[in-house]
């Protein structure tokens, strides 16, 4: 293992109950909690995080829930993921930046509630 940090970008989605501005601050900061603790990473580790959300979700922006963590001087970005058919509704996924000395094998990816079948290949 490298014991130098490098910079890593780390995968995760969850799936919304309902769109409301609780489920949306429920839903991102749990799954921020678990890809961080996941990765072993610290609040200093981070560099940013990308938000995408379904165009069903409209209640809230998903950094909101990440600034009630304190994230609040870590960049932030939200974007509308793009409409495909069919696919999974109430969805948020995000890819964070961190230092890390994980190698990009090692890292854990964290798909949550029903966004977990967006990575079967994740699954234990």
């Amino acid at each position: 293992m490298n014991s130098e940090k490098q910079v890593r970008a780390f995968r995760g989605a969850t799936q919304l109950a309902e769109d409301t501005p609780t489920q949306m601050a429920s839903a991102v900061t749990e799954l921020l909690r678990e890809i961080m603790s996941q990765n072993g990473l610290e609040d200093g580790d981070l560099i940013s995080v990308l938000f995408t959300a379904t165009q069903d979700l409209v209640s809230d922006f998903p950094a909101t829930g990440a600034r009630s963590m304190g994230f609040g001087d870590v960049p932030l970005m939200c974007a509308a993921e793009i409409a495909v058919v069919g696919s999974l509704p109430r969805c948020v996924r995000v890819m964070l930046h961190a230092r890390t000395t994980r190698e990009r094998g090692d890292i854990k990816h964290i798909y949550l509630r029903g966004a977990s079948v967006l990575r079967k290949d994740l699954q234990k």
